[in-house]
């Protein structure tokens, strides 16, 4: 189950202009409480197009799935 607030992969804007990766992996406890894992990329993008890119082909990341803020 995926909960829509929370979108497996974060494209955040850094100081400098450049791009970065977050992503995201929820699971749920017994309890139904969400439990959020978050590994930020080593990489460093030039275009928020360039970071989904990376995304699709390395975490098959789909339409729907990025999150900004």
């Amino acid at each position: 189950m995926s909960d829509p607030a929370s979108k497996p992969f974060l494209i955040q804007k850094n100081d400098e202009g450049k791009y970065r990766l977050t992503v995201r992996d929820t699971h749920y406890n017994s309890r139904g409480y969400p439990i959020v894992n978050s590994s930020l990329q080593d990489e460093v993008f030039e275009t928020q197009a360039a970071a989904k890119a990376f995304a699709r082909d390395n975490f098959r990341a789909v339409a729907g799935q990025y999150a900004t803020k």
